[in-house]
């Protein structure tokens, strides 16, 4: 697949023309990441825009006793490290490759060069950080009001909304969704069971399916 193709697939640059893209292309470094290296370290100087090409990351903070909490898991066509391009602050996180990663890497001077020739690139950097907004005000507010089959319902139903609203495609451990809502990996694990056998969910190996979304919407305080 050509970069210009993956772009296209990108939000941020999604509204662009072909000629467009093919610029913002020439512009891009490759870079390969192995399962568990670190891609950016929180308090990092912020020099780069990155695009997830292929594989699969996780955002995370990490407190001094060594526990993370996961703030979002990013894939295929998903970006990040854009707000430090924005206000020059720092990288307020680490990006870390959960298995082995392609991305699409734009250098900050590169970045203003395509702002300055493409303006619509900056409406879809808005959309996308409007959107990220909203969702970390979800985020916030199912942590403070809901138990942890709330929470667990909920970021359930977001990661099936990034596909067809059913299936969801990241791969993602029990460990890990506990990581993203502050619980446990044994209270996860025996949620998820509880939603199975009252058939809200569906787990088929390593594949989760939601079947009764009116109920799971219900339980994460969503009706």
């Amino acid at each position: 697949m050509s970069v210009a193709i993956t772009l296209k697939s990108v939000p941020l640059f999604a509204h662009l023309a072909e000629h467009e893209l093919r610029r913002v292309a020439e512009l891009t470094r490759r870079r390969k990441y192995p399962k568990g290296s670190v891609i950016l370290f929180e308090d990092d100087p912020g020099d780069a825009l990155y695009v997830v090409v292929a594989g699969h990351v996780k955002v995370v903070l990490i407190g001094e006793d060594g526990r993370e909490v996961i703030l979002a898991t990013l894939a295929d066509g998903d970006f990040f490290g854009e707000m430090s391009l924005i206000d020059d602050e720092p990288r307020s996180a680490h990006v870390i490759a959960m298995e082995s990663s392609d991305l699409l890497v734009l250098r900050r001077d590169d970045f203003q060069r395509c702002l300055d020739e493409t303006p619509r690139i900056a409406i879809g950097l808005l959309r996308a950080l409007t959107r990220r907004l909203r969702l970390a005000d979800s985020k916030i507010g199912g942590l403070v009001l809901l138990d942890v089959t709330g929470r667990v319902a909920r970021i359930l139903l977001e990661m099936a909304d990034e596909n067809d609203g059913v299936v969801i495609q990241k791969k993602v451990t029990h460990h890990q969704i506990a990581q993203m809502i502050g619980s446990s990996r044994e209270t996860v694990s025996r949620t998820m069971r509880t939603l199975a056998e009252e058939n809200l969910i569906e787990m088929v190996g390593k594949t989760i399916k939601v079947r009764n979304r009116a109920a799971m919407e219900a339980a994460a305080g969503l009706r």
